[in-house]
């Protein structure tokens, strides 16, 4: 069980598009009205392994997975440049996407690679392995959900920490532009990763 716990903290809180806008926020106070946003990236998880574990992992076949790495990958892309867009504005200390919601939280983590990246090995590999099915995989996905809340979460409180260190405008917008082409690597490494070369393994 253990294995799971660990394998879980290790995708879930390393650095990705949610935990990336959700370190933004942070920079601006805004952890507390980004609050439905954790929930959403909770319940998008929530999704992943309960539809995993239940209708099988058939469901995703790996020949999908690239087609669902585009739609994600195109999002980041897009959050990517609307945060580039409002840090080059002059005296802009406000982040594009310091309010997120429910359903961004949710379309945002269900199109995220990494999302069934942290599913899949579970709920295909480590659930059948500890004989975890039924009312039990119901209830190991809803704490591993709960778990997913805090990944978000605990950046964005990083986030707050730090932006209460900031006092220059600039440094802010810098961090904004940083932030921005951080977000559009990860989108990059993962559409190299999943779409490209798993187009190339596929040929």
């Amino acid at each position: 069980m253990l294995e799971i716990w660990l394998y879980a903290f290790s995708i879930m809180y390393s650095p990705g598009p949610v935990n990336l806008l959700s370190f933004n926020t942070g920079l601006q106070n805004q952890t507390n009205k980004n609050t439905s946003f954790f929930m959403g990236v909770s319940c998008a998880m929530f999704i992943l392994f309960l539809s995993l574990s239940f209708l099988s992992h058939s469901i995703v076949q790996e020949s999908v997975i690239p087609y669902i790495s585009i739609l994600g990958c195109t999002y980041m892309l897009f959050l990517s440049w609307k945060l580039f867009t409002s840090g080059l504005q002059p005296g802009n200390t406000s982040v594009a996407f310091s309010n997120l919601r429910f359903r961004d939280g949710l379309m945002l983590q269900l199109l995220n690679p990494k999302g069934l990246i942290a599913c899949l090995p579970i709920v295909t590999i480590q659930f059948p392995a500890l004989n975890i099915v039924g009312l039990k995989a119901l209830m190991i996905s809803i704490a591993l959900s709960v778990f997913a809340f805090g990944a978000p979460l605990s950046y964005s409180l990083t986030g707050k920490l730090i932006g209460k260190r900031i006092s220059s405008t600039d440094l802010f917008r810098y961090f904004q532009l940083f932030m921005a082409f951080l977000l559009a690597y990860v989108a990059m490494k993962m559409a190299y990763t999943h779409i490209y070369l798993a187009w190339l393994h596929q040929a």
